[in-house]
Order: C-alpha cells, then sequence, then structure tokens
C-alpha cells in the first residue's frame, strides 16, 4: 500500500478530518480527546453502513480491529487503513510488530503508551484539535521535524556538544564535522539510549545538539521532549530528519543520483509492505543509486571518503541551516 489518504468520518454531532501519510499513524491526546470517538464511528459504519448514520469518506477500506482474534483479522485484510483504539493489549507485544512489518495495510494507533518495537516517525504522532463538532489532526511534535527546543528560528544553534542515535556512517560523519568544529561527538547507540546519555551529563555547559533519525524515532518523542522540557539549562536540541541516508540524498552532490521527483513525495514510492519504515527505505535507495560507482559505494556501515568531501560537508550543513557548524573558538 502506498499513497497519502484522507479520511472523512461525520456524525450528526461530529466530523473528523484528517489526511496520513505512511504505514503507521499514531493518535495520542488525554481521555476525552476524541480518540475513542472517532473509532467507534468508524466501528458503526463499518457494521451498519448508512444506517449507522455515519458519514465515511475515504480512498481504501477503513476497519477496526480490536481484541478478538486479531491476529486472523490483520493476515487477512489487505489494502484497507486499520484502527485499533488503545486498551487493546496486544498493540505493545512483538507479534502485533511482527504483522505490521510486510503488512499491506496502513495503521492508526490511539495510544498514549510508548510502541518501541514499531518504528513510526516523529512526524505522524497527531492528536485532535476541535472547532465546535470539527476536528482535524494536529501533529503533536510537527515542529521537531528539523529542530526541537525553545529556541527562535531566527537563531542559530551553536552546539557545544553532539549526540548521534546512529553508531555506524551517520555517527562517522557528524563525528568529522563537529572535530572540524573543534566540538565532541558520541554515539548514544541506538534511539532507546538517547536519554541514558543526557542524563550522565545532568550539568553539561552549552547547547547539546541531538542527531536522530526522525522516520523511526516516534516511539521515544514522548519520553525526550519531557527530558527537554525538564532541563533547566534548557540547552538541548533535537535534529530529526527522516534519515543521515536521506540528508545524503537530499544534498543532490552525489554524482549519478537523481532522487529529487521520490524526496518530494515519499509516499508515493514506499510501499508498506516491503518497508516498515521510510529510514530503510532511504537506505536501500542510497544504496542501489550508488552500487555502480566505486567511489560512492555506500554502506551503512562505513563511509567511503567520497562523502567527506567539502561539497558534500557544506550541502549537509545547508540543509541544517539553523546548526552553526563553524569552527567553535
Amino acid at each position: 500500500m502506498k499513497g497519502s489518504h484522507r479520511i472523512i468520518v461525520e456524525s450528526r454531532k461530529v466530523k473528523y478530518d484528517f489526511i496520513i501519510h505512511r504505514n503507521i499513524t499514531i493518535i495520542t491526546g488525554d481521555s476525552g480527546s476524541g480518540k475513542t470517538v472517532l473509532i467507534d464511528l468508524i466501528h458503526d459504519y463499518g457494521r451498519y453502513g448508512a444506517d449507522s448514520g455515519v458519514f465515511l469518506s475515504c480512498d481504501c477500506p477503513c476497519k477496526v480491529i480490536d481484541s478478538e482474534d486479531w491476529e486472523r483479522k490483520i493476515e487477512e485484510t489487505t489494502g484497507s487503513i486499520i484502527f485499533i483504539d488503545e486498551g487493546n493489549r496486544f498493540l505493545v507485544s512483538k507479534k502485533f510488530a511482527q504483522l505490521v512489518q510486510g503488512s499491506d495495510n496502513y495503521f492508526v494507533l490511539a495510544t498514549r503508551e510508548k510502541l518501541p518495537a514499531l518504528p513510526y516517525s516523529v512526524s505522524e504522532i497527531y492528536g485532535f484539535r476541535k472547532s465546535g463538532k470539527f476536528h482535524d489532526a494536529k501533529q503533536k511534535y510537527n515542529e521537531i521535524y528539523h529542530l526541537y527546543g525553545e529556541i527562535s528560528e531566527e537563531k542559530n544553534i551553536n552546539p557545544k556538544l553532539v549526540i548521534t542515535e546512529d553508531s555506524n556512517s551517520g555517527f562517522e560523519f557528524f563525528k568529522e564535522m563537529s572535530r572540524q568544529k573543534g566540538v565532541n561527538c558520541f554515539s548514544a547507540g541506538g534511539k532507546s539510549s538517547i536519554i541514558r546519555q543526557l542524563e550522565q551529563r545532568p550539568n553539561e555547559e552549552g547547547t547539546i545538539l541531538i542527531i536522530v533519525d526522525g522516520a523511526a524515532f516516534g516511539s521515544e518523542m514522548k519520553d525526550i521532549s519531557e527530558c527537554i522540557k525538564t532541563k533547566t539549562q534548557g540547552n538541548i536540541v533535537l535534529y530529526a530528519p527522516e534519515s543521515f541516508e536521506w540528508l545524503l540524498l537530499s544534498t543532490k552532490e552525489i554524482p549519478g543520483v537523481k532522487v529529487e521527483t521520490i524526496l518530494q513525495n515519499p509516499e508515493e514510492y514506499i510501499d508498506s509492505k516491503e518497508y516498515v519504515s521510510w529510514e530503510r527505505y532511504f537506505t536501500d535507495l542510497l544504496i542501489e543509486s550508488t552500487s555502480k560507482n566505486f567511489i560512492w559505494a555506500y554502506s551503512k556501515k562505513r563511509l567511503t571518503k567520497a562523502y567527506f568531501a567539502p561539497r558534500i560537508v557544506n550541502a549537509v550543513k545547508t540543509i541544517m541551516k539553523l546548526v552553526d557548524w563553524e569552527k567553535s573558538f
């Protein structure tokens, strides 16, 4: 399943109108925010159709799955948007994560829980805002797609320490950029270790820049955003592009790599059955696009020297436009 899909659900009392772009969408918010009402309306429409008093519009089937025989229902469903409400304990299970991977469906999950087994995007976490009877989805963390923190967009970020989620090629690249700037760069060794890295530096002076793969970092966003808010220094900034590979592709500086059309609308090219996250897609796209060029052949484990060329480094700096990578004195 590919593409973006607009969903309109309406009853006499309430209307929801939102668009989902990827295979995993999270709807969160406090009790009474409208999550369960939405899913109940979709459930009623699926059971009674127009007789339910519910209007539902979407270009593909929408259905609700609950705890009863959920494994079989997911396995037998294709080309649909599956809604699951919080309270279904299987949401946190490894089996559910396995079924999502390789599924020809999109999943909309209403939950306030952390789902670490699912690689969902920081930009696909939503809460509902309402005006009268109208509800639409507002990105919960939409401001952190590039930078997150109490910092004006007019002010450059001048990091004194860099922490990367990645421990391979991405870490290599940002370690070199940090070396040129004259600051330290450490790898957290995975997304679940970011908080621990911050806890080990409770009195760090200067701005800490954290770089993560936004396409699969969604499960950590609640914890890290709370950590950022509680830090008395207010000196933590999160940079969350889709992935390191996305950054390299976006430079448009790699010889023979022409993927501008894909980068403009990735959802039209990424099949949920083949890729559980966009991060994996961009990795494969970069590997495939450079496979016939020995100098530029990309490996997630180790970068070739070509990627440290000034034109690549400068292009990445341009994309990370609010971060000051000039040497600190």
